[in-house]
């Protein structure tokens, strides 16, 4: 391993490995300071949490290097809390790659190195996680799997028990701010010239990253545990700080597998595989969304057509609205007036082998709804979407009409509500307005940004790279526009 800068640190002579402990019992508070020598990290306020097997360290810009049976990762760590000016370049050998479910509930695939850990005289060798910690008071997370080679306790009453280190061995780490280097982002797409994916590009290039569209049809993958990568046209790709998944209805399953593949390199993912294909799925949305008490309109899931009677009373009778679970943009979804129709049209669609929902009809809509876009739990844009005259169907694939809309309070929490339950960062969250409140009835995980930015005026393209540029690095808004979009 290596680190920018060295040190000289107390230690008793000798170093530890993992699972073997050190003599004597050390007592360690709820936080203490620690040094990570090999790394070049000489003081490190650590957060000490037996609930935690593996230690974790902030991290970010992460790449991989090295032959593929030995490979290496680099990072940039920013030890000190609020200083992003103040950074160190590390280096370590990959010793695995986990996922690893954080406490807020997400889960996340880690490199995982080893690392000395050196605290209070003490020096022993731990696997530490890397993870970008950004925003949290301590850098670092002390694991059980480190606390039982130090050979430590833990008093929770105290808060440190140990002596404190200092920040004065940074000095000359650090950086303007504006040397940070733009991102590099990847844009998951079959069509790079549609609107979407333009304003996407754009946004990202006038923010002074460097962005690529990557065709997710041609891309394949070398599955393996410590180097996976994403290949393209014979070659591996770079690796990207972020992916920017536009993944539509027809490519789902190899979509999601070409997702998962970037996670796995240690890409952000603008919205994970397994919380995409959650929002993909019509009826596992709906399931989680009733799980989280998010309202919707009544809905009825069954197979047999012995149940159809049944299944059309519980939503209320005709007139309801039948659904194929595996439709997009308005097709595939019929409204049946009687019940007759209704039953014809279960029929029909259970004599193609198609699953399907039914679902009340909110005849108080008038054939609108709101689309609410969520970046980040905030809604920055909504529109109001109108069928065109004669059609219950808003979405704008069908001719429906994209208007400026003001939401209520109500609105926009149950937007934000459903966007989480699914665990996404970006949707399109579409609600009915009823008579007892909004109901969600479809959370999109690639949502157009067409519509919502004519109606609203935002520009909602660059917001999502502004997110990205949050979750990634955190002084990455620092980075120069172009000369051009500077210009503009």
């Amino acid at each position: 391993m290596t680190g920018s800068q060295s040190f000289d640190l107390p230690t008793d002579g000798s170093v530890a490995g993992a699972g073997q402990s050190v003599p004597g019992q050390l007592i360690l508070g709820r936080e203490e300071w620690i040094a990570l020598p090999d790394l070049g990290l000489p003081a490190v306020r650590a957060k000490v949490d037996t609930g935690a097997r593996t230690s974790a360290l902030h991290a970010y810009g992460m790449e991989t290097f090295g032959p593929a049976e030995a490979p290496w990762v680099r990072f940039r760590v920013q030890p000190i809390p609020g200083r992003a000016d103040v950074e160190v370049d590390c280096a370590a050998e990959i010793v695995d790659r986990r996922a690893v479910t954080s406490s807020n509930g997400e889960t996340e695939v880690r490199f995982v190195v080893r690392a000395a850990l050196a605290i209070a005289g003490r020096t022993v060798s731990a696997e530490v996680s890397l993870t970008n910690r950004d925003g949290m008071s301590s850098r670092m997370l002390l694991g059980r799997q480190a606390l039982e080679a130090i050979g430590a306790v833990v008093d929770p009453t105290q808060a440190q028990a140990q002596p404190a280190l200092d920040y004065a061995g940074y000095r000359g780490a650090n950086r303007p701010p504006a040397e940070r280097a733009p991102l590099r982002i990847a844009l998951l797409t079959v069509n790079a010239q549609n609107y979407s994916s333009r304003r996407l590009l754009e946004a990202a290039a006038a923010r002074g990253h460097r962005i690529d569209a990557i065709d997710t049809t041609r891309c394949y993958m070398d599955i393996n545990v410590r180097a996976p990568s994403v290949l393209y046209d014979g070659e591996v790709l770079e690796r990207y700080d972020a992916v920017i998944p536009r993944i539509g209805s027809p490519l789902t399953d190899y979509g999601l597998a070409v997702v998962r593949q970037f996670e796995m390199t240690g890409a952000y993912c603008l919205n994970r595989a397994a919380a995409i294909g959650a929002a993909r799925d019509k009826l596992h949305a709906l399931q989680v969304l009733a799980r989280k008490g998010v309202a919707m309109p009544t809905t009825a899931f069954a197979r047999s057509p012995k149940d159809t009677a049944h299944v059309l009373g519980l939503v209320g009778g005709a007139p309801l609205v039948v659904k194929l679970l595996q439709g997009s943009q308005g097709r595939g979804v019929v409204l049946a007036e009687t019940a007759q129709a209704a039953e014809s049209v279960i029929s029909a669609f259970r004599d193609l082998d198609a699953d399907i929902l039914v679902q009340e009809f909110v005849a108080e809509a008038r054939g609108a709804d709101i689309r609410c876009f969520v970046i980040g739990g905030k809604v920055v844009a909504a529109m109001k979407r109108q069928a065109k005259l004669g059609d219950f169907r808003s979405n704008l694939h069908q001719g429906g009409e994209a208007l400026p809309v003001k939401i209520t309070t109500a609105e926009r929490d149950v937007a934000i509500r459903a966007v989480r339950a699914l665990g996404l960062h970006v949707a399109g969250v579409d609600i009915l307005r009823a008579h007892d409140g909004p109901k969600v009835i479809e959370v999109n995980a690639s949502p157009g940004l067409q519509g919502v930015e004519k109606a609203s005026g935002k520009d909602v393209a660059d917001l999502i790279i502004r997110h990205l540029e949050s979750r990634i690095a955190p002084a990455a808004a620092a980075v120069k526009p172009a000369p051009d979009a500077a210009a503009s």
